[in-house]
């Protein structure tokens, strides 16, 4: 039957290329999207932690320090507090003018929450400003 017409085996070999060009290019577009999908989760995770450890800052006192140590699931943390300025505050009328003038110490915060991911490290950071009591002097 001569009417009848069929594909020829280039035609298929053609077809089948193309066909995995489109699913590579489609595979492809979806671990991106899987990629960023699990660094904004790790960003969003990492930004938690820092704003935990921001607010424990000044709960039991403040002082200039440093410190760091492990959340656990590859984040770990770092806390750096140093004084900006110290002022003194203003006596107000009913108080008595004998007794020392307290000063107050403005502290800069930063934290910083950092993790390892796509063969590096990427980081957050957060800073603030605490005020407390400054530290007495000797005199």
């Amino acid at each position: 039957m001569a009417s009848e017409r069929g594909f020829t085996l280039l035609e298929v070999l053609i077809a089948f290329v193309i066909a995995a060009l489109a699913l590579g290019v489609m595979f492809d577009a979806a671990l991106g999207g899987l990629r960023a999908t699990t660094t904004a989760s790790h960003y969003q995770e990492a930004l938690s932690l820092a704003r935990s450890h921001l607010a424990a800052v000044g709960v039991l006192g403040i002082t200039a320090r440093e410190a760091s140590g492990d959340d656990g699931r590859g984040f770990h943390w770092k806390v750096t507090i140093k004084p900006a300025g110290t002022v003194a505050v203003p006596r107000g009328l009913d108080e008595d003018p004998a007794m020392p003038q307290a000063r107050l110490t403005l502290y800069a915060v930063s934290v910083v929450e950092t993790w390892a991911a796509d063969g590096g490290e990427r980081q957050v950071q957060l800073d603030s400003a605490r005020l407390g009591l400054a530290a007495q002097s000797g005199r």
